[in-house]
């Protein structure tokens, strides 16, 4: 792995890569939802540290409280576009756990012939995916 790719990873980690952040946002994949709601929607998760882990997702932009009482203060919480772009690797790292003993993972089927879908990496400006797996990516 190079120093960039490891130097990006990091990153991410440092904003999502904690025990809980990720189902969350998978809880919150779904449309909005109050307080009770993802504590119900994310079993095992203690009160104070979903409040915590709000906090952190929306000071990282991935999550935005919308007030829906005054009195008193109360909050829906939903995904904004930078959350719900984690929706294609939250997918990818399930699929990972679950072909490496890791528990089932909802992989997508080919709606024509049911067959499971798989990722592939692709150029955008080529237009062409990649037949050898990742590619030495270039990160800019």
């Amino acid at each position: 792995m190079s120093l960039s790719t490891a130097s990006a990873l990091s990153g991410a980690l440092a904003r999502v890569g904690d025990r809980w952040s990720l189902l969350v946002v998978d809880a919150l994949s779904d449309g909005p939802r109050r307080f009770a709601e993802l504590e119900a929607a994310v079993p095992g998760i203690a009160t104070n540290v979903l409040t915590q882990r709000l906090r952190r997702l929306e000071a990282d932009r991935m999550v935005i409280a919308v007030p829906y009482s005054n009195r008193p203060r109360r909050f829906a919480y939903e995904l904004t576009e930078a959350g719900r772009s984690l929706d294609g690797a939250m997918r990818l790292l399930a699929q990972w756990s679950a072909d490496h003993g890791g528990g089932d993972a909802d992989t997508p089927a080919h709606p024509a012939c049911g067959t499971p879908m798989v990722a592939r990496w692709w150029c955008p400006t080529c237009d062409r995916p990649s037949d050898s797996g990742p590619p030495e990516v270039i990160w800019v």
